[in-house]
């Protein structure tokens, strides 16, 4: 059973957006990490970097596949888990606290567009 966490936001594509004030913290779900398997890479955008909600903004790596990391929110790369770069794996082991971007949000309308928590339960269900 995949672990989701109330009060944060989901994407189709199996992204999360922890928000704190004008911040979001994405990364990928306990679900997608399962879906994965163990990761072995994660690619990550330059801090500075414009995202948009819906682009491409990395990619994670598994002995199994990659995957491309889709944005779901729009605004300026503040921070990047420099950790995820000695140790991806640290996704597996808890993929809510290791987040793969932190974002300066520039529309926080964006987030009525994702899920909640049990959406995203429902969704990943289906």
């Amino acid at each position: 059973m995949s672990k989701i966490i109330e009060g944060l936001y989901y994407s189709e594509s199996h992204e999360f957006v922890k928000v704190e004030g004008d911040f979001g913290y994405v990364g990928i779900t306990d679900y997608a990490q399962h879906e994965l398997g163990n990761v072995v890479y994660v690619d990550m955008p330059e801090v500075d970097d414009e995202v948009e909600a819906g682009e491409d903004f990395g990619a994670v790596e598994s002995v199994k596949a990659a995957s491309d990391l889709v944005c779901p929110v729009s605004g300026t790369v503040v921070e990047v888990n420099e950790a995820l770069e000695d140790e991806p794996g640290l996704i597996n082991k808890d993929a809510f606290e290791n987040w793969i971007i932190k974002v300066q949000l520039s529309d926080k309308s964006e987030l009525d567009g994702l899920m909640d928590a049990a959406a995203y339960k429902a969704f990943i269900k289906e």
